[in-house]
C-alpha cells in the first residue's frame, strides 16, 4: 500500500495506491495551508480506506520544484513516516508527474512543456517529448524568456497566457498520478530531497569601478 502526496503547489494532494489501482485520492480545500492540512488529509485517507499507518509499505512524495515552505512540509512528513514505519520513501519531480498525466490522458501528442507557478512573476518549467520523458530542465524563468508555441501543461500557462498561448491540462499535480508514476516507474525516482530552483535575491557584487 503506497501513500503518495505532493505539497509543491498551493493545494495539498494525497492518494493511496494498492499496487494495482488508486484506491483513494483527495485534495485540500484551502490553498497555502500545507502544514495545517497535510496530516489531516493523510489521516482521512487511511480512515476512509479502512487502513492504519502500519499497513503502508512505501511513501511517494513530490520533490518540487516549488516554494520552500510547502516542499518542507511534504518532505519532512514523508521522511518521518519512512523512518518511523521503516518503509522506503521515493521522491519524484512534480513536473514529471504532470507530464506523465498529460501523455496518458491524451492532452498532448508531441513535444510539450510543463510550467508551474514559481511566484515573483516566474515559472518553473521543463520540456518533454511525446512519451513524457524529460528533455530539458527543470529551471526557473520569467515567462517572457520562456515563451513558446508548444502546448504547455500546468498552472503556469493559465497564469501567463501571453507567453504560453496553448494551455492544456492538467493544471495541478495529482497524488494519484504520482502514485502511478512510482508504481510503474514512469519517471526517475529520487531521494526525498527538495528541488529548489529559486534564483538568489542578492547578486554577487561586480568588480568595483576605479575612481578617476
Amino acid at each position: 500500500m503506497l501513500l503518495a502526496f505532493d505539497t509543491a503547489t498551493p493545494l495539498v494532494t494525497v492518494a493511496l495506491h494498492d499496487g494495482d489501482h488508486v484506491v483513494w485520492e483527495g485534495v485540500s480545500e484551502r490553498p497555502l495551508q500545507h502544514g495545517e492540512q497535510l496530516a489531516p488529509l493523510v489521516d482521512r485517507a487511511l480512515r476512509e480506506a479502512g487502513l492504519v499507518r502500519q499497513d503502508l509499505t512505501a511513501v511517494a512524495v513530490g520533490v518540487g520544484p516549488g516554494p520552500f515552505t510547502g516542499l518542507r512540509v511534504g518532505l519532512v512528513t514523508a521522511r518521518t513516516l519512512g523512518y518511523v514505519l521503516g518503509i522506503p520513501v521515493y521522491g519524484v519531480c512534480t513536473l514529471d508527474v504532470l507530464a506523465v498525466e498529460a501523455v496518458d490522458t491524451g492532452t498532448v501528442a508531441g513535444d510539450f512543456v510543463v510550467a508551474t507557478d514559481a511566484r515573483r512573476k516566474e515559472v518553473y518549467l521543463a520540456s518533454y517529448d511525446e512519451t513524457g520523458a524529460r528533455l530539458e530542465g527543470p529551471s526557473v524563468a520569467k515567462p517572457a524568456d520562456a515563451a513558446t508555441e508548444l502546448p504547455v501543461v500546468g498552472e503556469g500557462a493559465v497564469l501567463h497566457p501571453e507567453a504560453f498561448p496553448h494551455s492544456v491540462g492538467p493544471g495541478m499535480p495529482s497524488a494519484g498520478w504520482l502514485a502511478r508514476v512510482v508504481t510503474e516507474e514512469r519517471a526517475e525516482l529520487q531521494d526525498p530531497e527538495p528541488l529548489y530552483l529559486r534564483r538568489p535575491d542578492a547578486a554577487t557584487p561586480g568588480v568595483p569601478k576605479r575612481v578617476s
